[in-house]
């Protein structure tokens, strides 16, 4: 047992732990639980917990059923909105097989395996993401709470409060937030995690969907992810700000350049915009994500500032990629934006693909293309074409076939959770576009 195992045993004594609950994620990113007593920890560490596989979407076939989910100690924390005496905490926990073989279908295992392959490249991933989300009288009445806007205070920020309880909760269980605010749409707020290392990150995000949704539990209300949930305003993005380090050295940092990005970013970004089109379908991986990517082509304003075309620029915040503002004397803060992801994807295979993806671009020598410094949205179709300019997906359909015929994608998943997700995916907008909307009763009812 190694000492961090051991320190966890110990906390769970002198902090009167009764439960722990054992946290992993399905392939479309909901956090599913394992309850165990105190008591059973110390099996837990050594053997694993057995669980039915055929019961989490895409983890196994029947006739391969039993897993085993064994504790990542470095993880553990008190759950703060349990009660303190017989108190629960939590880990997050990586997938084994019977014989005790990492899983290769687990979203966690999927992303270990692409910083696995980064860390042989001599490079450690960092992300800092910008989360977005909506705060509703109710799951079924999605009516905002207040008339505010962007960075409004009171009286327009009635929620003040709830960013103030749930910023709380998330640095008792060892979350940094960097800041929040208020966002553009009535009853939107954007809360920021300061940077970690991806998996870290990836885990920081489930964690954080959860106290968001039980802060707002306990206030009487609640909050969605979802990327569109009121047409006209904006929607939910989480725009992850990247680097690369070598060490402790940015690895995306070059002062000699007029950007300060040095080959390696170029190449990472490169890499990011060449193969957007096909990761799409996970990094904004439900029908109603293509509701916020594609309404500044298709629908009424004000429709955000969410990409639609694979353009990259510094100011130009209408883009896909945006190297931020740099800070003279700080060159570690040098990182490169991507914008298109929701809050409502898995984060373990959005950040393995995102990842696999610039890697590609360092791997194969990408040649950054210039910047994009007019606004897409205001050239012609013919403009855009004559610039090389592509479309992110305008659909969930469009966006599966293109992730369907990626090499990338299919390499970086596995073959068993890229088969499934795909099915499942599928379902899902065979199941829409068989669906009558109230849109197309009232423009069509009365006039055919």
């Amino acid at each position: 047992m190694d000492k961090q195992q051991e320190y966890v045993l110990r906390t769970v004594e002198e902090r009167d732990v009764r439960f722990i609950r054992l946290w992993f994620t399905d392939v479309l990113g909901f956090l599913k639980s394992v309850a165990i007593t105190a008591a059973e920890l110390e099996n837990a560490f050594s053997e694993g917990i057995g669980f039915d596989g055929s019961s989490i979407d895409g983890f196994a076939r029947v006739q391969e059923a039993d897993m085993l989910v064994v504790p990542d100690a470095s993880t553990f924390q008190v759950l703060p909105w349990r009660p303190e005496s017989q108190g629960v905490a939590r880990m997050f926990c990586d997938i084994l097989t019977p014989d005790g073989q990492p899983f290769a279908a687990d979203p966690r295992q999927v992303l270990k395996r692409t910083l696995a392959r980064a860390a042989e490249m001599g490079f450690t991933f960092y992300v800092h993401p910008e989360m977005e989300f909506f705060l509703f009288e109710g799951a079924d009445n999605p009516k905002p709470l207040d008339n505010g806007s962007y960075f409004d205070m009171t009286p327009l920020d009635v929620q003040q409060d709830f960013r103030r309880q749930a910023i709380n909760m998330l640095e008792r269980m060892g979350i940094s937030v960097e800041f929040s605010h208020h966002e553009v749409a009535p009853s939107q707020h954007e809360i920021d995690l300061r940077f970690a290392d991806a998996l870290t990150m990836a885990d920081n995000i489930m964690t954080f969907r959860l106290v968001v949704k039980e802060t707002a539990l306990q206030r009487g209300i609640y909050a969605s992810f979802m990327p569109k949930p009121i047409e006209g305003e904006w929607g939910n993005a989480m725009h992850l700000h990247l680097s690369l380090f070598e060490g402790d050295n940015n690895a995306f940092h070059d002062p000699s350049d007029e950007y300060r990005l040095s080959p390696t970013a170029r190449a990472f970004t490169a890499g990011m915009l060449r193969h957007a089109r096909e990761i799409s379908a996970v990094t904004n991986q439900w029908v109603n994500s293509y509701k916020r990517l594609t309404a500044r082509l298709h629908g009424p304003l004000p429709s955000g500032e969410a990409p639609v075309f694979v353009t990259w620029g510094r100011s130009n915040r209408s883009a896909l990629v945006r190297v931020p503002m740099y800070k003279p004397r700080k060159g570690t803060s040098t990182r490169i934006e991507y914008r298109a992801p929701d809050p409502a994807c898995n984060p373990y295979l959005a950040f393995s693909l995102i990842l696999a993806a610039g890697l590609k671009g360092i791997e194969e020598g990408y040649e950054l293309p210039d910047e994009s410094e007019d606004n897409a949205f205001e050239l012609t179709p013919a403009e855009r074409a004559a610039a090389g300019i592509e479309r992110l997906p305008g659909s969930l359909g469009e966006a599966l076939q293109l992730m369907e015929s990626s090499e990338l994608v299919a390499e970086t998943l596995g073959e068993h959770l890229f088969s499934f997700f795909l099915a499942n995916k599928r379902r899902e907008w065979d199941e829409y576009s068989a669906h009558v909307t109230t849109f197309e009763v009232e423009r069509f009812l009365p006039l055919l």
